[in-house]
């Protein structure tokens, strides 16, 4: 049971005990002295002095725990936290020797082996670049390739979840909501027709002509489904007449391999990091106050498998149905000028709510932009009901309570750098955030944390920092 509790938690305890048996001790002997004395008239001078004794341990000992945590456990924990940003997260800041000075040489050993193990690591880690750049470039010839032709295709698990769409795939479903990689294409298109050629090509192990509608029965589409051979799931494609296609309006390639064996169907608490799906947000307000003020922009990336999905954002300027104070705009440029025919918060909650659907919800002060979005949810139609990550918390988890947890400062010690003009933009500060929680995500992993439940009851330990920040 005590070795989940922190270092520093583990050493106050140690103290109070130390403490309690001085009390202890020194009680006994008063008792004994006083018994041997057999003097009625001194038990006054005995409790007197137990009194005093007793204020003077608990000083002494405080005084000796404040030394120990300012000058041993915190380093130790700093120390610990760096070294684990070293080996997982891909940060080669210095150890911090002065934090660390009174830790005799294990600040310094411990630095020399991670420049050592980082010095060995170089010649693999050129040889993997040569050959990543080399992968790039055949990645970009066929995404080149497969954008320019006109066909809207898009890769399914055996679950209907997307795994790969192309440029033009992405123009259809975006007719019906955002492309996301491991969404359910049953959000798009209507499930039955669906299922009836899967188990159709499932039966023949043949290509099999399907018309498709999408959710909303307004669009009809003709497609083709297509084995994947000795893969599971299949290739769908749409027909250029029927899908409506432009192919001169073609973005990259998305795709996720990885997702073909993916069937992660458990409750969020026991899937493990590597198979949720994040989605990072940040909102900018008018205020400060949610009962008050409004959101005029929401920035949010999407995370599946670790990484950031590249062509997968959003960037939404919000109309807040009043003046947009001066002191507002001069920390994130949005003024009245510019949400002028921009969507209300109901419509622009319902777009991020479809982005958003069947992932968590990540944010750095998580209950500041979600209170904004809560407050709307009748006028969305719409419930926040989504599992909820904090990166404050989780930079409490991973560097201490002790230390700070701003945006700022949590960047600064992963070495993520934000543009000087994306700071305080909606998108700027999700990417950033996104970027942390990469980062952080195989850290949390190396501390024993490997599933969403884990995270999450190890983030209520710091549940108070939220309140120190709103």
């Amino acid at each position: 049971m005590l070795s989940r509790l922190s270092l520093r938690l583990r050493i106050f305890l140690f103290f109070c005990l130390l403490a309690a048996g001085a009390l202890a001790v020194s009680s006994i002997a008063l008792w004994i002295s006083y018994q041997r004395a057999a003097d009625p008239d001194l038990a006054s001078a005995f409790v007197f002095a137990e009194i005093l004794m007793g204020f003077g341990f608990v000083a002494l000992i405080a005084t000796v725990w404040l030394l120990f945590d300012d000058n041993v456990a915190k380093p130790i924990e700093r120390l610990s936290a760096q070294l684990r940003a070293r080996a997982h997260a891909g940060v080669s800041t210095d150890v911090d020797m002065q934090a660390a000075r009174y830790l005799g040489d294990l600040a310094p050993a411990a630095a020399g082996l991670a420049d050592q193990l980082s010095g060995k690591t170089m010649d693999v880690a050129e040889a993997v670049a040569v050959e990543t750049a080399h992968l790039a470039a055949e990645k970009q010839r066929l995404t080149a390739l497969l954008t320019e032709i006109p066909v809207a295709m898009v890769l399914a698990s055996p679950t209907h979840k997307i795994v790969l769409y192309d440029g033009q795939a992405a123009g259809v479903l975006a007719q019906i909501a955002h492309p996301r990689l491991n969404a359910s294409l049953f959000e798009y298109l209507q499930p039955a027709p669906l299922e009836q050629a899967f188990k159709k090509l499932t039966k023949t192990g043949l290509e099999v002509t399907c018309t498709l509608i999408s959710i909303d029965g307004a669009q009809t589409y003709s497609a083709r489904m297509k084995p994947l051979g000795d893969a599971p799931g299949y290739l769908l494609l749409f027909d250029e007449s029927s899908a409506n296609i432009a192919p001169d309006a073609a973005r990259p390639l998305v795709y996720d391999f990885d997702l073909l064996h993916s069937d992660a169907e458990d409750r969020f608490d026991t899937l493990a990091l590597s198979d949720l799906c994040f989605v990072v947000f940040d909102t900018e307000t008018t205020g400060l106050l949610p009962h008050k003020d409004e959101i005029v922009q929401i920035g949010a990336v999407r995370v599946v498998n670790g990484r950031i999905v590249e062509g997968e954002q959003l960037d939404m300027l919000v109309d807040p149905g009043m003046p947009i104070p001066a002191a507002s705009t001069k920390v994130h440029k949005v003024n009245d000028r510019m949400v002028e025919g921009a969507p209300d918060i109901g419509e622009a909650g319902r777009v991020f709510h479809q982005f958003a659907r069947n992932a968590v919800i990540v944010a750095h002060n998580a209950p500041f932009d979600m209170a904004f979005l809560r407050s709307h949810a009748k006028r969305m139609n719409v419930d926040w009901d989504h599992p909820i990550l904090d990166t404050v918390l989780l930079s409490a988890v991973l560097f201490g309570a002790s230390d700070q947890h701003t945006l700022d400062a949590l960047c600064d010690r992963l070495q993520i750098t934000i543009p000087e003009n994306l700071r305080h933009t909606a998108l700027g500060d999700a990417v950033a955030t996104a970027q942390a929680l990469v980062k952080m995500l195989p850290m949390l992993q190396a501390r024993g944390m490997t599933t969403f439940g884990e995270v999450i009851e190890a983030t209520r330990k710091h549940g108070r920092l939220l309140e120190d920040l709103n």
